[in-house]
């Protein structure tokens, strides 16, 4: 997830054009990136062809980033989710440079976010238990100077990785 530390903001990307069979196509995908293309196609109304040029074309636009497999955590032996909220000390661009590069860094960072508002960054952390969190937190802490670090474990995922409503 791209992280934006430029003071400037910035201009904002140009929209594809998206039609009902390019949703329909997308909203497809997000459920299953694998699926043939031929079945793809017949469940959009299409043909093969013109199906895979509709696919290539989002993915050449951006609409679609990337494919990925979504794996269970716990079978991984990473059974701990931790949202942690970061309060930035000050918001120089030095701080938000560095930030940045050390949540990247991490590999326990599955998901990161700077926000508006009284928190400053929001981070999913994946481990396998508490004491490897608490790893992950001193290497944090000593990496970052923040005003604050707040951790919130999840005892339960409602919703992983739910597809975009397109």
């Amino acid at each position: 997830m791209p992280l934006n530390t430029s003071s400037e903001e910035a201009a904002p990307a140009a929209q594809p054009s998206l039609d009902a069979i390019d949703r329909r196509i997308l909203a497809i995908l997000q459920l299953d990136a694998t699926i043939p293309v031929a079945e793809l196609a017949a469940r959009v109304g299409l043909s093969q062809t013109p199906c895979w040029r509709r696919v290539r074309r989002l993915e050449r636009e951006g609409v679609i980033s990337g494919r990925i497999a979504v794996l269970d955590p716990a079978k991984l032996g990473l059974g701990l989710s931790v949202l942690v909220f970061v309060q930035a000390p000050d918001h120089s661009p030095d701080w938000l440079a560095t930030v940045a590069r050390v949540i990247r860094s991490m590999p326990e960072v599955v998901e990161a976010s700077r926000l508006a508002g009284d928190i400053d960054y929001f981070l999913h952390v994946v481990t396998s238990d508490t004491a490897a969190y608490d790893r992950f937190y001193a290497r944090l802490i000593a990496a970052v100077p923040a005003r604050s670090v707040t951790s919130r474990f999840v005892l339960e995922a409602v919703v992983a990785r739910g597809p975009l409503p397109v």
